[in-house]
């Protein structure tokens, strides 16, 4: 159950992430795109950072 959790976080940290780029297109603001899309990649990351985490826990 905490797996879950954990995941749904980092979705929600995505899904606000990709929001932040639309928000910063439609403002017109380049430094908000950017620092968006590192979010993003930011997020992407250490979801699957963790994901392989729990995944060779689960193996030992």
């Amino acid at each position: 159950m905490k797996n879950n959790t954990v995941f749904i976080l980092f979705a929600f940290a995505a899904v606000i992430a990709m929001s932040g780029i639309g928000i910063a297109i439609a403002e017109r603001s380049a430094i908000g795109a950017i620092i968006s899309i590192i979010a993003v990649i930011a997020v992407f990351g250490m979801g699957f950072k963790t994901k392989k985490k729990f995944r060779e826990q689960a193996e030992s």
